[in-house]
């Protein structure tokens, strides 16, 4: 294949990956993005098999293991639950890190295959891009890895902080600039290793020390992080599909993270250098030994939304844990028959990434123009009757406006303790991911509900009939 021929259809791939981005931006359009993207993937791999002269011998083994991988990838989002999609993206974003690792230490040790010239007289160009791919692509595997295993519990979700971390932080980033100086100078194997292990350190450090509140900006940052590494190990192969690529999962992850830190009230500085999340947890609040709690049934739950006029409902973790988002579609569908006005107030963090309610609802049929966000839906609060949550714990604590020592202090939440009635279905008053005890529960306009969410929505749908 001509490169020009190449470049067209590197350039076609490239655009449907910015039409996929598109599509993804909104729930209402999502399916037709992942159409665009995998067309343009299929486009791209097509192509790339197309270009390589002489690789009868070894294709045969990449066609194995591109099989292998596809059956694996197909068997695994068939399988996998939505309660579990967070910890897959952390999983999906390590594997992405640890291939650019694997074409960096290709590249690196046989650089006459990939035209970057012979061991020990490399490109400068080239090694500089191979280490920055290589770093990158080592920092957001052992993030990943990290991420994957706080989101599944595996891992304590709290902050794990020491004196001097930042300074360490700075002190591994530094080190790792002057060794890439000193590979391009010398062209050392030993300078080479060191820059991917002391990454490897880095990404770990960096994930640590941040809470469980802020996990859905990792998962966001993680996936900059990865799209970057992309980036540079396509420089070292120059090849215009994988830097077209990279550079728009890295820019779209980076500007996503941008948004979401600054609806957290958090620095995305920060985010970058791992410096938030590790709050002193001595301050959590100890009200459950100090409030008395209000707590009702599903006869009771049904007899406020009967008489309401309007109801907002506030979906969470919970939600998603318990699968209740059909029976909670089904509550929505009886109180609309009623003549109830019903509207859903996502917050921008609900869940354990960006996005995470919106694709349980949607699953569920919930029509897009009930759905709406923090900032749109905030000021309602205070004129409905009914504030239904069902799941979601931190997103609604009232602490985060109120206590500087709190870990979740400067979060915007959704103003759930203005309705004049809140229904919070939850199973235990333990505390929600960020370890941080939810003052809502003790208010006095507050009736918590002690149950599975599906079986209390369940049970609620049989009493409004």
């Amino acid at each position: 294949m001509s490169l020009n021929l190449l470049a067209i259809f590197y350039l076609v791939s490239g655009i449907l990956f910015i039409l996929a981005l598109r599509g993804l931006s909104s729930p209402d359009t999502s399916r037709r993005g992942n159409l665009f993207g995998i067309l343009g993937m299929a486009i791209a791999i097509t192509v790339t098999f197309l270009s390589i002269g002489n690789f009868s011998d070894g294709f045969v083994y990449v066609l194995i293991f591109l099989l292998a991988g596809g059956f694996i990838g197909v068997f695994i989002a068939y399988k996998i639950p939505m309660t579990a999609m967070p910890e897959l993206v952390a999983g999906f974003h390590s594997l992405v890190g640890l291939a650019a690792v694997f074409v960096a230490i290709s590249a690196f040790l046989n650089p006459q295959a990939f035209n970057l010239g012979f061991p020990g007289n490399i490109k400068i160009a080239s090694l500089i891009e191979m280490s920055i791919g290589g770093a990158i692509g080592a920092i957001t595997f052992s993030g990943s890895i990290i991420a994957f295993l706080k989101l599944r519990g595996i891992m304590s979700g709290s902050p794990i902080t020491f004196k001097g971390q930042h300074y360490v932080n700075l002190l591994l980033g530094i080190t790792i600039i002057v060794l890439i100086f000193y590979l391009c100078d010398s062209q050392s194997e030993k300078y080479f290793w060191r820059i991917i292990a002391i990454s490897f350190l880095l990404g770990l450090l960096l994930i640590i020390p941040i809470g469980g509140a802020d996990m859905p900006v990792v998962i966001s940052m993680l996936n900059s992080y990865s799209g970057w590494a992309a980036a540079g190990i396509g420089f070292t192969l120059e090849n215009s599909a994988l830097i077209i690529t990279g550079a728009l999962v890295g820019s779209s992850g980076a500007i996503l993270s941008y948004i979401m830190c600054k609806g957290m009230n958090r620095s995305f500085f920060n985010v970058i250098l791992g410096g938030f999340g590790g709050t002193d947890q001595a301050s959590l609040s100890n009200n459950k030994d100090k409030k008395p709690v209000k707590s009702g049934n599903a006869e009771d739950a049904a007899f406020l939304m009967k008489n309401a006029s309007s109801v907002i409902i506030v979906p969470g973790y919970g939600m998603a844990v318990a699968q209740a988002q059909h029976s909670l579609k089904e509550m929505v569908d009886s109180l609309k028959k009623n003549g109830i006005k019903v509207s859903y107030a996502i917050h921008p963090v609900a869940g354990r990434m960006p996005g995470h309610m919106n694709v349980l609802l949607a699953e569920a049929n919930v029509p897009y123009d009930e759905v709406f966000e923090l900032e749109e839906i905030n000021n309602d609060f205070a004129n409905a009757d009914v504030a239904f949550v069902i799941g979601a714990n931190d997103v609604t604590n009232p602490i985060a406006k109120t206590d500087p020592q709190s870990p979740i202090y400067g979060m915007p939440v959704l103003d759930v303790e203005k309705c004049k009635s809140v229904l919070f279905v939850k199973r235990s008053l333990s505390p929600g991911y960020a370890g941080v005890d939810n003052e809502l529960f003790y208010r006095d306009n507050t009736l918590m509900l002690f149950a599975d969410a599906k079986k209390m929505t369940e049970e609620i749908v049989k009493n409004l009939d």
